[in-house]
Order: C-alpha cells, then structure tokens, then sequence
C-alpha cells in the first residue's frame, strides 16, 4: 500500500452512541485545559487502569470499591476519545505515535478491567477470564489486521463500539454492587459463547470483504497481480 496516506487517525463506524459522542467531544474539545496534551490524555489510560485493578481488589471486602472501578472507566473513556481530537485540534503532529501508543494502552485497559474482576471474582475459575481476555484481544487483532489491509480503521463490531462495552462494564459493576456476585458465574458462560460466537461472524465477513477486494484487484491488475 505505498503511497496511501495514513488514517489510522481517522475512526471508522456506526456505534449505537456515534452521533451524540461527536457532538459531545466538539463541545468539551475547546475546553480542555492547555496544560493538558493530547499526549497526557492518551497516557492517563495507566492511571485508570492501575485504579481499576485497585478497585477490583478492594471490592473483595466491600462492593462499593466498584464505584471507583466505573468511574476510572468513565474517566478513560473521556481522555481516550478527547486525545486525538486534541491532537488535531491542536496541530501537535503526534498522529502515528497517538494511534501506536492509544490502542496499546486500550489493551492495557481491556486486561486491567478482565484482571480487576478476577481479582473480586476469586471463587470463579480463573481460564474463564483468560478466555474473555483472549476474546476481548482476537477483536482488537482482527480490526488491526483488517486496517493494515484496507487503510481504513473501523473500531465498531455490529454497532457496537467501545462507548458501549464500557457503559457495559459500569452497568456490570452497578449490578455486582446492587445484587452481589452471586449471578456472575450462572451467566460468564453464556457472555463467553456469545462472544465467541460475534467474533466468529465479524472474522467471517471480514475475510470475506478482504476476498472481495483481492479478485477486484485482480481483474484491474490482470495476470501479474497474481
């Protein structure tokens, strides 16, 4: 793909929460402090993910620990989906280093969340998270291979974006502190299959729509595009 201008900055996809999200961050954009780069934004992800692993164990000993736990998820959803509209607002430049180091840290965040409730969730055997964690990176590792062969970054899964798995999570967290732990393992296996299940279809159609464009290319190319 020599030569195609570089988009990883530009997120592609129609989640549930896309239109209002957009209009939120135009608004709060002029608004962040100076002193806060885009750079510091995409860097406080640490900050969230080492306070909800805290939470997670805390709760053992008092569910309301997760409240805490929301609302490092509600603050890392703010700097992450304000760091590259800073970034562009701005004009800082950091567009490469911005997409590396935020969809890295994204991991980090999506493993503090799986480690923080197999630190509360102590009774439930521990290769069900690790099956959430492996779920939860084959999404990611499917839509990072899907853009380096398309150029064009889709970060939501059948309408479904990462806006709403982390209002997901702090719906989880709210029933975990209102009922208790009880209902969890009833239904773990059952979020698992499910997930299993989408990431089957979203990998199906994503060879599919790659397939698609190798013979389109092919038929443009003739013989030698093999």
């Amino acid at each position: 793909m020599a030569g195609t201008v570089f988009a990883g900055d530009k997120k592609q996809g129609d989640w549930f929460l896309a239109r209002g999200e957009r209009r939120m961050v135009a608004w709060l954009v002029p608004k962040v402090p100076p002193f806060l780069e885009t750079y510091h934004l995409t860097l406080l992800t640490l900050v969230w993910s080492a306070g909800i692993v805290a939470g997670g164990y805390f709760a053992r000993q008092n569910l309301h620990w997760l409240w805490l736990v929301s609302l490092c998820i509600l603050f890392q959803y703010l700097t992450d989906v304000l760091d590259g509209a800073v970034g562009r607002y701005r004009n800082t430049g950091l567009v490469k280093w911005g997409f590396y180091m935020d969809h890295l840290l994204d991991y980090v965040f999506l493993a503090s969340i799986v480690a923080g409730y197999a630190l509360l969730l102590s009774h439930i055997p521990w290769p069900w998270f690790l099956a959430l964690l492996a779920l939860g990176g084959a999404f990611m590792v499917n839509m990072f291979l899907a853009f380096a062969a398309t150029n064009q970054f889709r970060i939501s899964v059948l309408k479904v974006g990462p806006t709403e798995m982390r209002l997901f999570f702090i719906l989880v967290n709210t029933g975990l502190v209102l009922f208790g732990t009880g209902w969890v393992q009833s239904l773990l296996p059952l979020v698992t299959a499910l997930l299993a299940v989408a990431l089957a279809l979203v990998v199906f159609q994503t060879q599919k729509t790659l397939w698609q464009i190798d013979m389109a290319l092919k038929q443009t190319s003739g013989p030698a595009g093999s």
